[in-house]
């Protein structure tokens, strides 16, 4: 099979589509002939390496992807060949104190497909069947292939560890981004007032569309004021930020007392300041949040399939331009998710496309 893939930590010269050995399925797994895959930022954070995750080359990144499974392990019964599936990368021991109370996402030896292990950007993928979300005839690939990760997180951070309640009042932060216009799509649908961040008008028009009632271009005007005037001075109740330290002590700063501030990432970097007499004057929370469980990944995923959420595309890729990929992302082109696809789905989309009495999808 052909895979996208690296050798070596580094910048975005580093990744590659080349041929690589087809992966063997153990008895807890399936095959996926994989349709379409999508972006996050994870991707670009191990393709440069991270403290403390030591990958067997050559990796294959990649944690978001849907497909057509082909074959099935000994032990599976959840799937069979020919069913459509949707990857969701956490892996957990399922045995520790956390898995016990069904605390999946805390496991003690918790990791993603894609960060820690050989990833699913690759014509076949081999992905235990726990890790399969089953994926309705009437979603399209690239919607399956783009709304796990990101979705599951948001809907988690929203509703599992900040408790948000209709009426509330959120801030999101990069809007534009994957967990950032998830996140804006849920509140919404929650009955929150929802304010969004990014750096641009396009950005922000896209914010909208998600479902965003305020909308603030970061680069034009501090988001804080932006929200003292927005509130009459109160602050909001919640804020999303996955940014790190080139928000953080402005988030908190937004908070409205009792007002908790929840956090998925640190894309500026790992460290940031905390005023804490604020944090204890105010009786603010700092809430920390990765991933979901499984039950909280069916529940937002029934929404993206019925149509209620849905990922934003910013554009779709042939596997072989990856690096190109890479850079919409750090570079921070367009708004949503940038799915890839193996070349040769894209020739058979192309030659369906061609011969329209062929059968076979049309991606």
């Amino acid at each position: 099979m052909k895979a996208v893939q690296f050798t070596e930590h580094g910048d975005r010269s580093v990744l590659s589509y080349e041929e690589h050995p087809d992966p063997e399925i153990s008895a807890d797994e399936v095959l996926i002939d994989v349709k379409a895959a999508a972006l996050n930022h994870l991707d670009v954070h191990t393709r440069r390496g991270l403290p403390g995750v030591d990958l067997a080359m050559p990796h294959i990144p990649g944690s978001d992807a849907a497909g057509v499974v082909t074959e099935t392990g000994s032990a599976v019964s959840r799937f069979s060949a020919g069913d459509r599936v949707a990857v969701s990368a956490g892996r957990s021991c399922g045995t520790c104190e956390y898995c016990r109370h069904g605390q999946y996402s805390m496991c003690e030896s918790f990791h993603l497909i894609g960060e820690h292990v050989s990833g699913v950007h690759a014509e076949l993928a081999a992905v235990p069947a726990d890790n399969l979300v089953p994926v309705p005839e009437t979603v399209d690939w690239p919607t399956a292939g783009s709304a796990a990760l990101v979705f599951q997180t948001a809907w988690r951070m929203l509703h599992t560890q900040a408790d948000l309640a209709a009426g509330e009042h959120v801030l999101v932060h990069g809007a534009s981004g994957g967990v950032g216009h998830a996140a804006v799509q849920i509140a919404a649908h929650a009955g929150a007032v929802v304010y969004a961040t990014a750096s641009s008008e396009t950005k922000l028009d896209h914010a909208r569309d998600c479902g965003a009632d305020h909308c603030i271009n970061y680069d034009e005007a501090s988001f804080t004021d932006e929200i003292y005037a927005l509130t009459d001075g109160r602050g909001v109740d919640i804020v999303v930020d996955h940014v790190g330290p080139a928000t953080w002590d402005d988030s908190l700063k937004s908070l409205a007392k009792g007002g908790r501030l929840v956090t998925c990432g640190a894309t500026t970097g790992p460290t940031a300041e905390t005023n804490i007499n604020r944090v204890f004057w105010n009786q603010l929370r700092i809430i920390g949040s990765t991933m979901a469980t499984p039950g909280e990944t069916d529940d937002v995923l029934s929404l993206v399939w019925d149509g209620t959420f849905n990922p934003q595309l910013r554009t779709t890729l042939p596997m072989s331009d990856i690096a190109r990929a890479h850079e919409l992302l750090e570079e921070r082109e367009g708004f949503g998710k940038v799915v890839v696809v193996p070349d040769s789905e894209m020739k058979r989309s192309a030659n369906n496309r061609a011969n329209p009495g062929n059968n076979e999808y049309d991606g």
